[in-house]
């Protein structure tokens, strides 16, 4: 895109949506245009509110749907929710009713959001804001509870990782390579999940308390739905992964478990590391998962489902296969990012490596400084620092952690080096800060979190 101040390296096309919806905003103050409302609401009536100036009704009604569809995508996947309502203007309530629908462009966030929330998903008209429902959020504690002996287990999508906590203190940690994604039967999830608490129970007198970090949708510590479980069939499913944390808890007692999204939990293992709140953490692993602590130290509720939010208005953008969508987080914060720019990097990757392994290859790139690895984190670090200013029209942030693999190592650092780049160059105003914990913390500070979660 021209006119960026800090370009991405391996990506001249990319189209930062911030930037966009600035341009955007800018030309219908311009043009008197309306202001519409966005409301979403979620589980207990909570709901979460954007207003958006749009161009004048018949100057450019694509243009006008286009980008507030890309707000009404944003906010689905940061707040969760499954009845939208579009207030002020009938020609894009139609235009986003089309979408959102079965058959519809986005079918695949419909049934999602409609599986979630266990209620139809629809989009409603309001004609005026007035007549819109109006924001209501509610926040809650989370973990920081040391005291005891407890379990700390974090699913990830290529590893997993658990910890053995005595007040406080991690006396055991492992990871564990396994493939949960590529498994049809949920007994290999259920065994490789039982066989990690097992061990780390053996480290320590006694167990009071498990705590799990887990990609994906908790709700009452039941899976409603996680890409670790994506080739389960939807009978096993409800069957076997809906209460898997749950049953496989008793395998070590009937004690306190409580599982959260593991960008929650990121963002709850920077909030005790740094010793503040007002944190977005941001997991680049498998996919990208976010999390986020309020600036009272709560947890919001919210969905925090990072890789699916929009980043990039290309419509070169590559497309997520699961949603079917382009220009989401998960091609651009995830070693699926890394891959995706390996051959503009010059680096041919083997197909037959799983999607870890490809990113060792261009970790041991990094390693021999190879000029195109760099550019790839640097590219990386481009697309994040101009998202974060996306990200901040939902949360208040003091301090961005970055964890996962892909942060690991020097490619971390080039990472955060660009971000901030961008956020200097072209957002001053931005006052927040992008952090990366020391090495030990970016691997298993995660599931010491997690441990931290059930009060004794």
């Amino acid at each position: 895109m021209e006119n960026l101040k800090v370009l991405a390296p391996l990506d001249p096309a990319f189209e930062p949506i911030y930037r966009s919806l600035c341009a955007f905003g800018a030309r219908a103050k311009e043009l008197n245009g309306p202001t519409i409302r966005i409301a979403l609401e979620r589980n207990d009536s909570l709901v979460a509110v954007q207003d958006m100036q749009i161009l004048p009704e018949g100057v450019e009604d694509e243009t006008n749907i286009r980008m507030v569809e890309r707000m009404v995508k944003a906010m689905l996947w940061v707040y969760g929710g499954f009845r939208v309502t579009i207030a002020g203007s009938k020609t894009v309530y139609e235009g986003i009713k089309a979408q959102y629908c079965l058959g519809g462009k986005r079918e695949f966030d419909f049934d999602f959001m409609a599986s979630v929330y266990e209620q139809p998903f629809e989009v409603l008209y309001a004609a005026t804001i007035e007549e819109a429902p109006e924001k209501k959020e509610a926040a809650e504690p989370i973990g920081r509870h040391l005291d005891g002996c407890r379990i700390g287990f974090d699913a990830g999508g290529s590893d997993r990782k658990v910890s053995a906590v005595i007040n406080g203190e991690s006396v055991y940690s492992e990871e564990v390579v396994w493939f949960p994604k590529t498994n049809s039967d949920p007994s290999y999830h259920y065994e490789g999940i039982v066989a990690a608490m097992k061990t780390a129970a053996s480290k320590m007198p006694r167990v009071d308390a498990i705590g799990v970090s887990s990609a994906g949708v908790y709700v009452a510590n039941r899976t409603m739905r996680a890409s670790l479980f994506i080739k389960v069939p939807e009978d096993d499913f409800d069957k076997y992964v809906k209460d898997i944390y749950i049953r496989a808890a008793k395998e070590i007692g009937d004690i306190p478990l409580v599982v959260a999204n593991d960008g929650d939990v990121t963002a709850l293992a920077g909030a005790m590391s740094l010793g503040e709140d007002g944190i977005l953490g941001i997991a680049m692993g498998t996919s990208e998962a976010g999390g986020y602590v309020d600036m009272n130290g709560n947890i919001t509720g919210w969905l925090n489902e990072l890789a699916f939010v929009p980043c990039d208005l290309a419509p070169t953008a590559m497309e997520d296969e699961w949603s079917g969508d382009i220009g989401c987080g998960v091609k651009y914060f995830s070693q699926d990012a890394v891959i995706k720019l390996a051959p503009a990097a010059g680096i041919e990757l083997d197909p037959a490596l799983s999607p870890a392994e490809k990113l060792k290859v261009v970790q041991g790139k990094m390693l021999e400084g190879h000029k195109g690895a760099e550019q790839i984190y640097e590219t990386i670090g481009v697309y994040l620092g101009y998202t974060l200013a996306f990200y901040a029209m939902f949360y208040d942030i003091n301090h961005v952690l970055l964890m996962g693999r892909v942060t690991s190592g020097k490619g971390g650092d080039l990472v955060l080096a660009k971000a901030m780049e961008v956020l200097k160059a072209e957002y001053p105003e931005f006052k927040m800060q992008v952090n990366l914990p020391d090495e030990k913390s970016r691997r298993v500070g995660q599931s010491v979190a997690a441990a931290s979660l059930p009060q004794l």
